[in-house]
């Protein structure tokens, strides 16, 4: 069991996210997000589809993404993450259902998915509550007991496989 969570730090980067926006009326919405999604100093391009409320995000070489200030930036528009997903590049790194693993210094549990190797570029789903639906965040819970998917930061059963309690935990499947 303790194989099954324990961290592991790989090799892989994030390469661009897409944000589904819900809360959206008109072009001005769109244009809202946009502006306040330009405005991370981590983002290179923003770009938006008015008809699926996405917007789909690319980062400056070299600089972290934090997913956090990304969703923020949403909300602080005026609206709320529906699905957030990530495209990362992995270069052969091991995932285990209800396991973490840390991605470019984020830190990800895994859940609901087979075990297995990744490579190459593989679009991840966030499923954090806030970074999809209310039901959706309630569906995802029946997969995990670990107390990191209710509160977002290392707990007690986190800790014990290297991270540092209060350490951020994103939850995602595949």
């Amino acid at each position: 069991m303790a194989a099954l969570l324990c961290s592991f730090a790989t090799k892989a980067q994030v390469t661009k996210v897409a944000i589904q926006a819900s809360g959206l009326t008109c072009s001005m919405c769109s244009n809202a997000i946009n502006k306040s999604l330009r405005s991370v100093d981590f983002v290179q391009n923003v770009d938006a589809n008015i008809k699926t409320s996405t917007f789909e995000i690319t980062f400056k070489p070299g600089t972290a993404v934090d997913f956090d200030k990304l969703k923020k930036k949403v909300e602080d528009a005026g609206f709320f993450v529906a699905n957030f997903t990530a495209t990362v590049h992995f270069d052969k790194v091991q995932l285990v259902n209800d396991g973490l693993v840390t991605i470019d210094g984020t830190t990800f549990h895994f859940l609901n998915i087979k075990n297995q190797v990744l490579d190459g570029d593989k679009t991840i789903q966030l499923i954090d509550k806030g970074y999809v639906t209310s039901k959706a965040y309630k569906a995802n819970s029946k997969y995990t007991t670990m107390e990191c998917y209710k509160t977002g930061v290392a707990a007690a059963c986190c800790v014990k496989d290297g991270l540092k309690l209060g350490t951020r935990v994103f939850q995602a499947t595949i």
